[in-house]
């Protein structure tokens, strides 16, 4: 095993934060306790932290069940996962046919291979469901689509091994999250414009009610002494929401990774929101002298002592 490569996501994801990760880590909190990742899909910050032995405890979740159980099989069956995936063919007629199983009549190594099977030769790379839950991407365009990748498989396996993982609505993190630990949430973005709307990820969507109630789970976890950051678009809802003593927000360059029209691909400003001051110069100051280290803490300091 001490051969394995170092894990990467196994699956494609909308708005997968591969991309941003350098941005992200460049803003963690300098020192934390357990990692908590909320909406967890590729989990590209969790094997990132893993990479570079940042990370102690995690504990993973999404609402996603068929994620989920994906990320369970391959770290309790993950031989089994291989095995089925090796006997998989490439076509057509076979991504429709096991498009058409229900998943929950299959077994648990069964239900992720067919998972990471549509997720690598679907196209785009897309995981959308209808309204009645039932996976709805069409065969992609790959001449040879890389569905079986035994070494990463391996590699997340044991990246797994001693990770907790729930599928949870985002706001169960708060009976989880104590003190210095550190929450990252990844929730679907607000769209920029309303035809640009993805909230097919879930089959009830993600609307700006959730928007609201997970800017409500960060005041508690602030007011519980728990770091959070969040990442989405930079528009004026998700300004306006973050708009609070309890953050401060920063803004990030980020690709747009997944857009059918490719001219429309491209650098655009993402927001990151923390409840604590990404500088880590400031952080080690903070730390060292032990004053106040969340941003409504800080703000509520300075006015005691005007």
């Amino acid at each position: 095993m001490g051969d394995l490569p170092v894990p990467r996501p196994f699956l494609k994801w909308a708005g997968g934060k591969t991309q941003l990760a350098d941005a992200l880590l460049e803003r963690k909190p300098v020192c934390f306790n357990a990692y908590h990742e909320p909406f967890v899909g590729s989990g590209a910050i969790f094997f990132r932290l893993y990479r570079d032995g940042q990370v102690r405890r995690a504990i993973l979740s999404d609402i996603n069940a068929e994620l989920i159980d994906t990320y369970l099989a391959i770290r309790d069956h993950v031989a089994e996962v291989i095995r089925i995936l090796s006997e998989f063919p490439h076509s057509k007629e076979f991504y429709y046919e096991i498009r058409s199983k229900d998943p929950w009549e299959l077994s648990l190594p069964e239900r992720a291979a067919r998972m990471i099977y549509l997720n690598k030769t679907g196209y785009n790379g897309l995981y959308r469901v209808n309204q009645r839950g039932q996976f709805n991407v069409p065969f992609g365009r790959y001449k040879s689509p890389k569905y079986l990748d035994r070494e990463n498989l391996l590699a997340v396996s044991q990246a797994l091994q001693n990770v907790e993982m729930f599928c949870a609505s985002f706001d169960t993190v708060v009976e989880r999250a104590e003190a210095g630990d550190w929450v990252y949430f990844d929730p679907p973005y607000v769209p920029l414009s309303q035809t640009a709307s993805f909230t097919s990820y879930h089959a009830n969507g993600f609307g700006l009610q959730d928007q609201q109630r997970l800017r409500d789970v960060c005041i508690t976890l602030s007011q519980n002494n728990v770091y959070i950051t969040v990442s989405n678009s930079d528009t004026a809802i998700v300004r306006s929401l973050y708009n609070s003593p309890y953050f401060s927000i920063d803004e990030v360059l980020a690709n747009r990774a997944i857009n059918c029209n490719g001219a429309k691909r491209g650098k655009i400003t993402e927001l990151v929101i923390t409840n604590y001051p990404v500088n880590r110069a400031i952080q080690l100051q903070l730390l060292e002298q032990k004053a106040p280290y969340l941003v409504f803490q800080q703000r509520r300091s300075t006015r005691a002592s005007a």
